[in-house]
């Protein structure tokens, strides 16, 4: 028998689903998610709204965002009721591992869709294992909030400021659905298998721990205290380049060029003011960076993508490195959510074939 070469490895190019809900040009720098551009969407739609039209169009019938808005909100007061039973068992471990024991441990709620339990008790559990983190009780949902609000309120215990609950509404916006990520694979995988949202969910957060996907943006500002100063930034980029280094948040396995959510994100981060990393100092080193990969790597366009600005802006709103990823997961569960819908609407059981590279028996 012949041995072929992959003729698609990581299955670059290939189409695994067909699909309504997002479209990522990488020779364009474009994101289209439910059809509006990223840029468009985080403008002039909540996370409630967008979470209503991602469902909108998994399940091909209208969702109206204010409905959307008050299942979340009763979601996150149910899920709210189960943190005794689902804290102690998160004692002791790190943050991105808790959060996977309280994303495994989501329950349907009567009345309620599973889509909506599941994006609802998603920032329950990152605010309350941030609390729990620093040694405080959680603090109970307020329903009439919107998500990213009430997020923040209940992390820090107070309410936030209006233009932080807009900066926080606009990640979570930016971040909620990008085409066939692993993540998101991982989910329509699962659901593909008529396994009910909550386990497909809960795959979809496994494959997001991992650093090629969801894990960048900790160490964006990890590389930014240690550049530390103006006068270094160019020998510090200089000599991690010259090592063979990654340099955190630039470079994007689908776009060739900036990625779109990198600048929906810089904006909100410049109406948020002089909070948290140095927003000049960032500029500084995301220009020079850019010219220094330029002449280092001729042959690959790497760009500036959402992990730069996700950490100065998660910085910003004083949320935790090591909940990062959790937070993430609070936004991008809308899209697992749709596309679990989607696929089970309207796909097959995913199962590709593989190339065999194995002996044969004699």
């Amino acid at each position: 028998m012949t041995i072929h070469s992959n003729p698609a490895a990581g299955l670059d190019g290939v189409a695994a689903a067909v699909t309504a809900l997002s479209h990522v040009d990488g020779e364009k720098g474009e994101l289209i998610v439910a059809g509006m551009r990223i840029g468009e969407l985080a403008q002039n739609t909540d996370f409630e709204g967008l979470t209503a039209r991602v469902w909108a169009a998994a399940m091909a019938r209208e969702v109206d965002a204010a409905e959307a808005r008050r299942w979340l909100g009763q979601a996150r007061v149910a899920a709210f009721q189960r943190l005794p039973a689902i804290l102690p068992a998160t004692a002791g471990l790190p943050m991105i591992d808790a959060f996977r024991v309280a994303v495994a441990a989501i329950a349907p709620i009567d009345g309620l869709a599973s889509e909506a339990a599941i994006v609802g008790a998603m920032p329950v559990f990152a605010a309350a294992l941030v609390r729990q983190a620093e040694g405080k009780a959680p603090v109970a949902p307020d329903p009439a909030l919107g998500h990213a609000a009430d997020l923040l309120r209940m992390m820090r215990g107070e309410e936030a400021g209006v233009e932080e609950a807009k900066a926080l509404d606009a990640y979570l916006v930016t971040v909620a659905d990008h085409g066939m990520n692993a993540s998101t694979f991982a989910a329509r995988v699962v659901a593909s298998t008529q396994a009910n949202l909550f386990m497909a969910v809960t795959a979809g957060y496994c494959a997001l721990t991992g650093p090629l996907h969801g894990g960048a943006p900790e160490p964006v500002l990890d590389m930014l205290d240690a550049i530390a100063t103006q006068d270094r930034i160019a020998s510090w980029i200089d000599e991690a380049l010259a090592r063979g280094e990654r340099l955190m948040g630039f470079g994007h396995r689908i776009y060739k060029v900036r990625d779109p959510r990198a600048d929906v994100l810089k904006r909100a981060v410049e109406r948020l003011g002089g909070r948290g990393t140095d927003l000049g100092f960032a500029a500084e080193v995301e220009a020079y960076a850019r010219r220094a990969l330029e002449v280092a790597k001729p042959d690959r366009r790497l760009d500036t993508n959402v992990e730069f600005y996700t950490a100065i802006l998660l910085d910003a709103l004083k949320i935790p490195r090591r909940a990062f990823t959790p937070i993430f997961a609070v936004g991008r569960t809308a899209g697992w959510t749709a596309h679990a819908l989607e696929q089970q609407r309207t796909g097959r059981l995913l199962r590709p074939s593989s190339i065999y590279t194995g002996a044969m028996p004699g």
